[in-house]
């Protein structure tokens, strides 16, 4: 359950700064659809501003990184968070955007190799080796 109220598309229409980003939103997506993550951040129209236009620059902007490839990591980075929200979301956006099951799978399999390398490096306390050292 939420922990505050999430703004209706009546209540993001009566605030400018709120409708502003919610069609900017819509537009970006091309798609009606606001979900919930942005309906709850709405009662906070500088940090739904600030949060949507960094998302864009780095979800929806041209960059190195295809699309897909984007959401893979924001998978990966959600999950090692514990974010179901984020998980749930960004698996959708990663299968619109092309992910077969066979990608996820691995995905996942990968998500789960790294948690339990990291695990294990940590418990043991093993240094870096020095061909490793960046910079």
């Amino acid at each position: 359950m939420a922990t505050v109220r999430l703004m209706s598309d009546e209540e993001a229409a009566a605030n400018p700064a709120v409708a502003a980003v919610f069609d900017d939103i819509r537009a970006t997506r091309n798609s009606d659809f606001i979900n919930n993550f942005w309906r709850a951040l709405a009662h906070d129209p500088a940090a739904l501003a600030r949060t949507w236009a960094s998302l864009k620059a780095i979800m929806v902007a041209d960059g190195p990184l295809d699309p897909l490839t984007r959401e893979l990591i924001y998978i990966a980075v959600s999950t090692a968070n514990g974010c179901s929200y984020c998980i749930h979301s960004h698996t959708a956006a990663a299968k619109a955007k092309g992910m077969s099951d066979a990608q996820h799978h691995h995905l996942l399999a990968i998500i789960g190799m790294a948690a339990q390398t990291n695990a294990l490096v940590t418990a043991l306390q093993v240094p870096v080796d020095a061909a490793f050292q960046v910079g």
